[in-house]
Formats: structure tokens, C-alpha cells, sequence
């Protein structure tokens, strides 16, 4: 329900709903630039007459960003066909949420881990599943949203649970839990050996690197804790020569790590834990999804 007062002026109502807009278009996406696109295009679209003809100014906008992100993706979809070994989401990196405005955007899950379980979802059954499921309309606003009848989005909602129902992270983690385990995983990888990365894994572990082809990974996913370990603590005796070094940041609402190789970005890592161990590892090195990590003040993981 939107909570303009009879004297907010549309640029502040867009101003106070565009974390929410973006938080939507990267979900159903996961690249910031085309989410960043979405929403610059739903302000055109509300500077264009948009605030005027509103009844509810933020029904009307998730409605602009709900299907113009429904139109995107479908193209996406197609792309990712022929993208160069695995695909993962483009990293949301921040230092931190310090502002109600900056909180409203991370509502609800952005892990990597939940971002991947989106994937085995159609572009109209993530929408209804969002909306429904991370930003809580009801669904006589979901089916205004995307164009449906509410007893069509209930079964859109069905089908999509039953979809990610097997993918769905199972386990809560507190973030000094994430942050301890991940400092013992970048310790274990320095020591070269295999089985101290082993040691912290779930047996069936997996690591996904994305690199688009353009800078070397993996090529597919690789599973198994002692295979997993062996990749880690051999990748990382691959880069004892050079200035290595992992620092900390918040990738995707979760302690992370950006690696820099001889002072440039070269990756940023996130991991999915279950029971206490490391079930997922995903690396994104593919340089068009790192970003301008400039602004980064990290605190270094020694």
C-alpha cells in the first residue's frame, strides 16, 4: 500500500520506491546494469505520465518493472543458451545496509544460492513468486501486476514451489557464523592442502566458477568434497607468487570475499553453508560482472 502523503511530489515517490523497483528487476535478472535499465526506464515511463494517471504509485510502478523485467528476461534466457561454461548472477556488492531506504532494497533473499534457484523458474512464475513470496502482495495484486486472473497466479505460485521446493536453501545462517567459516576456508585454501579445504565442506559440495568465457574457470561444476578441496588448495598454490590477497566484503547480503591478483579485482566468492559446513562455493571472474569495485573499503581477511 503506498504511503504518499497528499503533498510527496512524484520525484520523491519514485525516490522512495526505487530500492524496492531495483530489488525486484535484480532478482528476476541478477545483473545489475539490466535491473539499473528496467528502473531508469520505469522513471521515464513515470515522468511521462505516468504519476499523473497512478492511482497507487507503487502498484503502478512494480507493474512497469514486473513486466518490462518479464520482457528482458525472456531475451536473457535465450543469451544464457549460449553463454561459455556456467552461468552465475552478477555479484550485488556493498559495503553494507545502512539506511531504511538500502534495507528495503535487500528484503528477502538475494544469496547466490536463491538467486540459482530462481533459474529453474519461467520468467511470469518468478514474477509471481517474488512478489508473492519475497515482497508480500497479495494476489489480487500480483495478478494486477502481471496481467493474470488470481486463480491463474495461484497456480503459476503452486507450480513455481513445487519447482525450487528440492533447491530451496535449508538451512538459516547467522552472518558471524558465515563470516567465522569463511575466515577458516580462505586460511585452509592458503595452506595448500587439499584435505584442510575438505575438512570444512559438506561431502557433497559443489564449486561453480563463472568466467563467460573470457577468463579461465572451471568449465563445469565441480562436485564432491574431495574433488572440491583438491580444485581450492590447487588454485591457490597456483597464485603463491604473485600479490594474492582476499578481503572482505558483502556480496548479495552475506560475507563474501574479493580476491585481487597483483592489485586488480580479479573475483569475488560467495558460499552457501548447510549444518555448519560449506555446501556450495560460487566464483565469479568474469570481468563484466565485477564491476567498479572502486568505492570498496573492505576490511582485509588476514
Amino acid at each position: 500500500m503506498d504511503m504518499d502523503t497528499p503533498t510527496a511530489t512524484a520525484p520523491d515517490t519514485f525516490l522512495r520506491l526505487r530500492p524496492r523497483l531495483f530489488g525486484i528487476a535484480y532478482r528476476m535478472l541478477g545483473i545489475r546494469a539490466d535491473a539499473e535499465d528496467i528502473v531508469q526506464e520505469a522513471w521515464l515511463r513515470w515522468q511521462n505520465g505516468g504519476s499523473a494517471e497512478a492511482r497507487i504509485p507503487e502498484a503502478w510502478l512494480v507493474t512497469v518493472v514486473t513486466r518490462l523485467s518479464i520482457d528482458r528476461l525472456r531475451g536473457a534466457l535465450t543469451e544464457r543458451e549460449h553463454y561459455v561454461g556456467p552461468w552465475l548472477p552478477e555479484p550485488l556488492v556493498e559495503e553494507a545496509v545502512d539506511s531504511p531506504e538500502r534495507a528495503l532494497e535487500a528484503a528477502g533473499d538475494i544469496s547466490t544460492a536463491f538467486l540459482l534457484m530462481l533459474e529453474r523458474l519461467a520468467p511470469e512464475e518468478r514474477a509471481v513468486f517474488l512478489l508473492h513470496q519475497v515482497f508480500d502482495f497479495d494476489y489480487a495484486e500480483v495478478a494486477a501486476m502481471v496481467g493474470k486472473t488470481e486463480a491463474a497466479c495461484r497456480k503459476v505460485l503452486q507450480r513455481a514451489r513445487e519447482r525450487v521446493r528440492a533447491e530451496r536453501p535449508r538451512f538459516a545462517v547467522n552472518r558471524e557464523l558465515h563470516l567465522e567459516l569463511l575466515g577458516r576456508f580462505v586460511q585452509a585454501s592458503r595452506s595448500g592442502d587439499p584435505a584442510q579445504v575438505q575438512a570444512l565442506l559438506a561431502l557433497d559440495a559443489t564449486y561453480t566458477g563463472d568466467g563467460g568465457g573470457k577468463v579461465k574457470t572451471t568449465v563445469k561444476r565441480v562436485a564432491g568434497a574431495d574433488r572440491v578441496g583438491r580444485l581450492v588448495a590447487g588454485i591457490e598454490r597456483k597464485w603463491s607468487g604473485i600479490d594474492n590477497r582476499h578481503d572482505v566484503i558483502t556480496v548479495n547480503g552475506m560475507p563474501g570475499l574479493l580476491t585481487w591478483r597483483n592489485g586488480a579485482p580479479d573475483a569475488i566468492t560467495s558460499i552457501h553453508i548447510e549444518e555448519g559446513r560449506i555446501a556450495a562455493i560460487y566464483v565469479v571472474r568474469n570481468p563484466d560482472k565485477l564491476g567498479s569495485l572502486d568505492h570498496l573499503r573492505p576490511r582485509i581477511l588476514s
